[in-house]
């Protein structure tokens, strides 16, 4: 049973969608999609729930989403298999990932008390009161690459603010987005409040277009750009984007090994399939640089690329699909054409999947390159003359979500964070380094000013103020101009 919608799962309607290992090409998932009517039903049976699970006291709704956690944590090791077979990442990764899951709900906790809170203050007249309430029926459209903790970072604050949801998963993992609706619904959560649409981009557009108040997404600008539009003339749907990006990493001074070490972290992890992974490392022109550059390269042949169950355990999987790394290939070939110059050729790996590739690593210095995300294990070396010029070469992007400076000097630490322009900014750490307590998001063509992790509070809820006197006073005394 592919869909969740009110009080039952049930079999979709739509056509049959599958999901695969890219490693192994074993189905992992397979069942029909919903239907625009499936999606206007789920809608309506959220549109249902929403009243009585918004009245709801906040304490049963922690306490549910506490459950929820708990079971998280119960069925840790299948939901990390699910996890690891639909994406390819390494069970290690994976792991983490739930783990991730299960502390968002204590993190979400807290920010819905510290953001989206109660307080009161005494006035002449009694009281100013500021309370948030929910806006009512959300859409959560979810990414492929963490196919459980990304969506979770939506639905949890999203629930405990008093909302009701219709849950779309990539198309790409509808195994773990069925998974994760599962500890829901077995968390005890009331028939409607969570409900499930599996499908592709058709049925990701019924549902935008349904009678939604809000929506969530996680993707590629590409997809983010098309949601403004979609919504453009409906501003009573709040929309919160967290795109991807094409993020800088200075690497100016320190140990070239130490500092390796840090890059390919930043570059390669998850197979590059992180919104804030480097994909431009820019170094000093000259010897230091060139250390830098041939350290990355030395670690990068180091690094074991294989399925998610292999032994001795990988550093990272393949790409989701032979698809995706057809299309990285092709940006790659367009760099080599325009002038780049392989150091570390990406192609695809002899003897696995298509989905496969090898870490890539090509200088574009002097070359005019697409200023685009490349979602794959390809890093851009970028050589400069001096700081300023790194500072410039970091900023010449439209995208504004991850940055990073490897750089022991303080001075320049402060010049870079002053002038970086990114939502996430890391020092001397990967620029993959995020937290739950902190928030994450954007600039530019990386979302639009509603960054989630902690942050998520403040999309889930609207603000009201109230100005309250107790009894009914006489405030004809208070008239201008009255006889």
């Amino acid at each position: 049973m592919s869909l969740l919608i009110g009080d039952r799962w049930r079999e979709g309607c739509g056509e049959r969608l599958r999901s695969t290992d890219p490693a192994s090409g074993d189905v992992v998932w397979e069942e029909k999609t919903a239907t625009a009517a499936d999606c206007a039903g789920a809608v309506a049976a959220a549109r249902h729930a929403f009243s009585g699970w918004a009245r709801m006291p906040l304490g049963e709704r922690i306490a549910l989403a506490r459950r929820f956690a708990a079971l998280l944590s119960d069925r840790r090791e299948a939901i990390a298999a699910t996890i690891a077979r639909e994406t390819g990442k390494p069970r290690w990764e994976a792991l983490t990932e739930v783990a991730s899951m299960i502390g968002k709900v204590d993190a979400s906790v807290a920010a819905q008390a510290e953001r989206a809170g109660e307080r009161s203050a005494a006035a002449a007249f009694g009281d100013a009161v500021l309370r948030h309430r929910p806006h009512g029926v959300m859409a959560v459209l979810g990414p492929f690459n963490f196919p459980g903790h990304l969506p979770n970072g939506h639905i949890v604050p999203a629930l405990l603010a008093g909302n009701a949801l219709v849950f779309k998963p990539s198309e790409e993992t509808p195994a773990t987005g069925e998974a994760m609706l599962r500890a829901w619904t077995d968390a005890g959560l009331p028939p409607g409040v969570v409900n499930l649409v599996q499908g592709g981009r058709e049925v990701g557009a019924a549902l935008v277009g349904a009678d939604i108040d809000g929506l969530l997404f996680t993707g590629s600008a590409t997809a983010g750009a098309a949601l403004r539009r979609a919504t453009g003339n409906r501003p009573e749907v709040i929309l919160a984007l967290e795109l991807g990006g094409n993020n800088p990493l200075i690497a100016w001074d320190g140990d070239a090994e130490a500092i390796a070490s840090i890059v390919v972290q930043s570059a390669f992890v998850t197979a590059g399939q992180r919104c804030s992974c480097a994909r431009r490392l820019i170094v000093p022109d000259g010897a230091a640089g060139d250390a830098i550059v041939d350290a990355v390269a030395v670690l990068t042949d180091r690094l074991r690329i294989g399925a998610w169950n292999e032994v001795p355990e990988p550093f990272c999987g393949p790409l989701i699909s032979a698809a995706a790394a057809d299309r990285a290939l092709a940006q790659y070939a367009t760099l080599v054409e325009m002038g780049g110059r392989a150091i570390r050729e990406f192609a695809r790996i002899s003897g696995r999947s298509d989905a496969f590739v090898a870490p890539g690593l090509i200088d574009v210095t002097g070359v005019s390159v697409p200023d685009e995300e490349v979602f794959a294990p390809l890093l851009q070396v970028i050589r400069v003359a001096d700081f300023d010029a790194a500072i410039d070469a970091a900023n010449a992007t439209r995208f504004g979500l991850a940055a990073g400076l490897v750089s022991d000097d303080d001075e320049l630490w402060a010049r870079y964070r002053d002038a970086a322009r990114a939502g996430v900014l890391n020092r001397n750490r990967p620029t993959t380094g995020a937290a739950g307590t902190m928030p994450f998001g954007g600039i530019g063509a990386s979302g639009n000013h509603r960054p989630s992790a902690y942050y998520a509070a403040d999309y889930c809820a609207y603000p009201v103020a109230s100005f309250e006197a107790a009894r009914v006073v006489n405030q004809v005394a208070d008239l201008r101009g009255v006889a």
